[in-house]
């Protein structure tokens, strides 16, 4: 009871967090998701140290991280133009020629696991900033509904995923990479997400339900694919949690895996079919 009182608590804390940052204003949703961006890379390099295989600079890349979410932002907001990401080209070219120095025992190593965190991590919540500014004929405006959608959609799906689970859950989903994960959970979650999308159509209707829907689909489907994939790293890292700086929930990752890939796609489907 008591576990369950401390994820109560914290959840709802983190959802009153994220949506007031979506929904207030530009300057919350900037430095809600910077925050993020970097407290997700800083959880991320720690296990990778902690498995010394590599040593990795965790402030330095940290800071590369927000440094490519700061220029997506200025840019997607109309403020810059593209040469706002030469400054992220630098911090790449000054990881290769680091490497040099560094004396790493293992230099390609060194190299992919700092990739592996910009573009696991940095990449698609730099993405975000790309679907919450609209551009119309005039400007560019904030528009943060999409970003909202997503991150409701991810939550109404985990809570259906996990209730019908523990009900109805017996044909395993992806017996090697999470066992607890079943089909019934998924189709659960995935019928329960697409009965919430209603609600948006209700409020939004400037964007048709079919759209909705679609969006409400693509989001179940890769935001499990992003689960899975999380859980593959933490089973190659041999870690049961990505941290437990959020009590009763794990870590910053494990509450954004399923963004990491769901993002990608709701954007190629914003961009594509109604924007």
């Amino acid at each position: 009871m008591k576990n369950f009182l401390l994820r109560t608590l914290t959840g709802t804390v983190y959802v009153v967090l994220i949506v007031s940052g979506i929904i207030s204003n530009v300057y919350t949703f900037l430095c809600l998701f910077s925050i993020v961006t970097i407290l997700c890379l800083w959880e991320f390099y720690s296990l990778i140290n902690a498995q010394k295989r590599t040593k990795i600079n965790p402030w330095y890349n940290c800071f590369g991280g927000f440094l490519l979410f700061v220029s997506v932002n200025l840019y997607a907001a109309g403020i810059f133009s593209h040469a706002i990401f030469f400054s992220y080209l630098v911090y790449i070219v000054i990881i290769f020629i680091s490497e040099l120095y560094e004396k790493q025992q293992d230099p390609i190593i060194h190299a992919a696991y700092i990739f592996l965190g910009q573009s696991y991590i940095a990449l698609p919540l730099s993405l975000l900033n790309l679907l919450v500014f609209s551009p119309t004929d005039a400007n560019v405006i904030y528009y943060p509904v999409f970003v909202l959608a997503l991150f409701v959609f991810i939550w109404i799906n985990d809570t259906g995923a996990y209730l019908v689970g523990i009900l109805f859950g017996k044909h395993r989903l992806f017996k090697r990479i999470s066992p607890k994960k079943s089909w019934e959970g998924f189709f659960g979650g995935l019928l329960l997400t697409i009965a919430s999308s209603f609600v948006f159509a209700y409020f939004e209707p400037d964007v048709s339900h079919y759209h909705w829907i679609g969006i409400s689909m693509i989001v179940v489907v890769f935001g499990a694919w992003g689960d899975l994939v999380e859980s593959l790293i933490k089973r190659s890292l041999e870690v049961k949690d990505s941290g437990k700086a959020i009590p009763g929930h794990g870590g910053f990752l494990d509450r954004f895996d399923s963004l990491l890939l769901a993002v990608y796609a709701v954007l190629f489907y914003v961009q594509l079919f109604i924007r």
